[in-house]
């Protein structure tokens, strides 16, 4: 992000980012105070006493749903891509109807049984299997963990862009690079409110960064809409632009409609299912509460798209257009294109006013980063506690796994940020990056089991066993991970990378999933069919 030193943001951005740190700090010790004296300790630190209103409930799921690559890569993605990657934004809808139609159920059979963490409520509905439970809480890890770790090493990379006034640190005769030290300033800083105040503290935090993240967005679109003389000018300077970034590519190119298509069909849901938002499910207060997060979440943040991506990708590329395929002048990679529009705009627009928004807007974005790094490391917290150790030891107290889980985050986020050390150089941190390209297509394994507990009740133990490791194997044998099991050049991996340029790989593994599901299931003894419990009813919003 070279372009930042334009920006000329001196003092202001220390100052900036010292008061939202601070504000976060804040924010968890008095989730703290709030929850001294909590009878159920689990339910208070991992779903804030299932009390969460409207306004947190939505803002936490938006804040959690959207990392920094909403602000950052998708724009990047339309500048160079033109309006197909814009299909993807179909999603959102499809989430939002997630949260209303799964996630409600889901809300209703945690405050029945006492749910804290996906595998409590799966292995319930199918009779306790340890087997199962594992295997739910292992897809989930294959979520959570490779996302802690890359957004904290975005939050590095980000303050890096922000001070670049600055070369080095010296720290005890060492010389540390803003991005080692950004990496660790915002790990602890996560890892304090995560720790003190449990979900309560990252709810109240995802308040401040959705706010910031939704805000960046808005006034990134109003920038460039201005720059190009108002919405006629706009719509004058892009109709202007190549034809290729105006249509939708073939089947098996790049953002092609198929992909695009079963991804918005099956990975958005795979989003809504993971860890972290499903305990944000059992956190909300009631029914009623869900219901209007799903019609805000399908209202505002499609608005929030469509400005501070859409117009500012495919605005971006006609102002600031490539010259014989080279990036502009200020541009070291496409994602740089909102970076680039606010630094250059803002000062415009807004005067000295502008340096300010420029301040805050990086900060939002490491803020995206923060949001679903803290979600992430709470719930790994707790599917760890719940899902391997209390299995380990039964008869474990409340307060003992609330300590146990303390342990994790302080063990996870210290793994995390080691890995950003001593992982750049070497080939440890790109798999990892592989994985967290992969996230989804795992998450999305947990879906069928999802649909037949909510909607069908008709499968088995031994079919959500089967059909959860068949999907989760199937994940694993699409490149790039495929490539470094079996070869590139093996007959599988080649089927693989085919079957990824047309269609989304949770997809895919879902198909595999519902049919391995499916026929176990038929075959199975209807003696060891679950009997599952009436869900609460709405009386209880």
């Amino acid at each position: 992000m070279s372009l930042l030193a334009a920006t000329q943001l001196g003092a202001l951005a220390y100052v900036v980012l010292g008061a939202y740190l601070l504000l976060l700090l804040g924010l968890g010790l008095a989730s703290l105070l709030k929850s001294r004296g909590a009878k159920n300790i689990e339910a208070d630190y991992y779903l804030a006493g299932r009390g969460q209103g409207l306004l947190v409930t939505s803002l936490t799921i938006m804040a959690t749903y959207f990392s920094g690559f909403a602000i950052l890569t998708f724009p990047g993605w339309v500048y160079s891509d033109g309006i197909a990657p814009m299909l993807f934004a179909l999603n959102l809808p499809v989430a939002a109807a997630g949260i209303y139609l799964i996630g409600n159920r889901i809300r209703k059979l945690g405050q029945a049984h006492g749910h804290i963490t996906p595998a409590d409520l799966i292995s319930h509905h199918y009779g306790n299997s340890a087997t199962l439970r594992f295997l739910v809480a292992l897809v989930g890890a294959l979520y959570v963990i490779p996302y802690v770790i890359m957004q904290i090493k975005a939050g590095g990379i980000l303050a890096q862009g922000l001070f670049q006034d600055v070369e080095h640190l010296t720290i005890l005769g060492q010389q540390v690079s803003i991005e080692d030290t950004g990496v660790a300033v915002l790990s602890l800083v996560t890892m304090f409110y995560v720790l003190v105040g449990g979900m309560r503290s990252v709810a109240w935090t995802d308040v401040v960064q959705g706010f910031l993240l939704l805000s960046a967005m808005i006034l990134s679109g109003v920038a460039i809409v201005h720059a190009l003389g108002g919405l006629g000018g706009y719509f004058e300077a892009v109709s202007r632009l190549d034809g290729r970034l105006l249509t939708m590519p073939a089947p098996g190119e790049r953002f092609n409609a198929w992909s695009a298509v079963t991804f918005c069909a099956f990975a958005s849901l795979a989003s809504i299912v993971q860890p972290a938002q499903w305990m944000r499910f059992y956190a909300a207060r009631g029914s009623d509460t869900l219901r209007k997060t799903a019609i805000v979440f399908s209202t505002v943040l499609p608005v929030c798209f469509l400005l501070g991506v859409f117009l500012v990708g495919l605005g971006g590329r006609a102002l600031y257009p490539m010259i014989d395929g080279a990036l502009p002048e200020g541009m070291s990679k496409p994602d740089d294109i909102v970076i680039l529009v606010i630094s250059r705009q803002f000062p415009e627009i807004f005067g000295a006013f502008g340096f300010l928004l420029i301040a805050l807007i990086l900060v939002a974005v490491m803020a995206a980063s923060m949001s679903t790094a803290d979600s992430n490391l709470h719930a790994l917290s707790a599917v760890v506690t719940r899902d391997l150790y209390h299995p380990l030891r039964p008869g474990s107290s409340q307060n003992e796994r609330a300590w146990v889980g303390r342990a994790v985050i302080v063990l996870a986020t210290l793994c995390a940020t080691g890995l950003t050390y001593w992982g750049a150089q070497g080939t440890l941190l790109q798999t990892i990056t592989t994985f967290f390209f992969m996230a989804m297509a795992f998450s999305a394994q947990l879906l069928p089991l999802a649909i037949d507990i909510l909607f069908l009740k008709k499968g088995t133990r031994q079919g959500a066993i089967a059909g959860l490791a068949a999907g989760t194997l199937t994940v694993f044998l699409f490149p790039p991970l495929g490539s470094l099991i079996l070869g590139a050049q093996h007959p599988v991996t080649l089927l693989t990378a085919d079957l990824k340029t047309l269609l989304d790989v949770g997809f895919c593994g879902i198909v595999v999933n519902t049919i391995v599901f499916a026929g176990v299931t038929l075959f199975t003894r209807p003696s060891d069919r679950p009997h599952p419990a009436v869900p609460a009813t709405d009386q209880d919003a």
